[in-house]
């Protein structure tokens, strides 16, 4: 408990107003421990505004103690746990049976291949496999535990059940799963490497990959070399800027839609709308963790000839995107269209060099480009595009809502021009 800072009751404006975990003491006992985006706010609401929960301790707390997670929402999510955990704060306990708080269990079908799931009661929860499963909790908050897996899941892909198809799932084409054909040394790597994290042991994971990557270097493996490095850039990137905790009062959640991993953060769509070239417009519409920001939202005026040409005036709404370098980089571009406007879009950020990479250089944005014709949904880098049929119905629904946004929003600006054209 000395990473704590600890103050009296009666200083709460001296509390941080930044994300990280806080605890009330009566006397020298811990009597309960939470987590909060805004320390100082989230501990005003259980004095200013309790609940009846609240009043049950409210009277007995002479101090508070905080510990600021550097804006890491994951961190404060993984100290609460193990804290509570650990001391087992009594008024954490009174309204939070073993029931009712959450698990990570990591079991072993009967190859002895690790899978992870999310369970509730560890001591009667079974892992369908050849030993006992290892439990990693308890955590307060379901949805943010999976929220925080799923953004993990990209650093260190794993299993969710004990047996794979033997073809690859959708997963495996989003890079979250291991596939059919196991790399069983790396994957027992990253298991290993995933427990520490939920135990937060960042540090310890972050130095490991640090020496793996220097090993590399040393053996002239460069190619597994950057992939370490991406790595861990991309695990610097998920602990510091992803947001998973509820902006909860009272218990309750007031969520933060995040529908998938793939679709956190901003995600920016595009379309165009013309009748045989004339009047064509492109729409930029702009989603911020699965929800639409409208005062994000751009609207292109096309400047090109009046062509029916879809794909050079998709190029042209990109490199006037890019050109506004104030404009937040998103980590998602989804395109109205199939495999030639993917390349059309990947064309023109190849000739700006100073988009956003990762330290090995690659892109770091993910471009995808929905053909409704065929249902079908192009990632770049895959070779054959992904059927929408097989998409999990929350990233299905996401794609969906964002390609009728896009739509709506550029025949909406379309009609405009006619419509003035007409008036004059």
């Amino acid at each position: 408990m000395d990473k704590f800072k600890v103050i009296p009751k009666n200083k709460i404006d001296e509390l941080p107003k930044t994300t990280g975990v806080y605890l009330f003491r009566a006397g020298k006992n811990t009597i309960y421990i939470g987590k909060a985006i805004n320390i100082q706010s989230r501990v005003k609401n259980h004095f200013n505004q309790p609940s009846y929960r609240d009043n049950l301790f409210i009277d007995k707390i002479n101090k508070i103690g905080f510990f600021e997670t550097n804006n890491s929402e994951i961190e404060a999510l993984i100290l609460e746990a193990n804290l509570i955990k650990k001391y087992q704060p009594k008024y954490n306990v009174v309204w939070k049976d073993g029931k009712n708080y959450f698990y990570v269990a990591v079991a072993q079908n009967e190859n002895k291949i690790s899978y992870v799931y999310i369970t509730h009661q560890p001591a009667s929860a079974k892992g369908y496999g050849v030993a006992k499963p290892k439990y990693i909790g308890p955590f307060v908050e379901g949805t943010a535990l999976k929220k925080t897996l799923r953004f993990l899941r990209r650093v260190f892909p794993y299993y969710t059940s004990a047996k794979h198809p033997k073809n690859k799932c959708t997963y495996c084409h989003l890079d979250l799963c291991p596939g059919p054909n196991l790399d069983l040394v790396e994957y027992k790597k990253n298991i290993k490497k995933l427990i520490l994290i939920l135990k937060g042991k960042r540090n310890a994971v972050l130095n490991s990959l640090k020496k793996e990557m220097r090993q590399a270097s040393k053996n002239q493996d460069f190619e597994k070399a950057g992939k370490i490095r991406d790595k861990i850039f991309a695990l610097h990137q998920v602990m510091s800027h992803t947001h998973v905790i509820e902006n909860s009062k009272f218990g309750f959640t007031a969520e933060r839609p995040i529908r998938n991993s793939k679709f956190t953060g901003r995600v920016e769509c595009y379309d165009i709308s013309n009748i045989q070239g004339k009047f064509a417009t492109g729409s930029m519409v702009v989603f911020i963790n699965g929800m639409p920001n409208k005062n994000l939202y751009r609207k292109f005026k096309i400047k090109m000839k009046n062509e029916p040409n879809d794909i050079a005036m998709l190029k042209e709404i990109l490199q006037r995107r890019f050109k506004h370098s104030e404009w937040p980089y998103p980590e998602v571009i989804l395109i109205d269209g199939g495999k030639a406007q993917l390349n059309a879009v990947l064309s023109v950020i190849a000739q700006n060099s100073g988009l956003p990479r990762s330290p090995a250089g690659s892109l770091a944005m993910t471009v995808m480009a929905i053909a409704k014709g065929r249902q079908e949904l192009f990632i770049e880098g895959k070779k054959n595009p992904i059927p929408l049929k097989q998409l999990p119905q929350e990233i299905y629904n996401l794609i969906k809502q964002l390609d009728d946004e896009a739509h709506r929003f550029a025949i909406t600006y379309h009609k405009k021009l006619r419509k003035n054209n007409l008036l004059q």
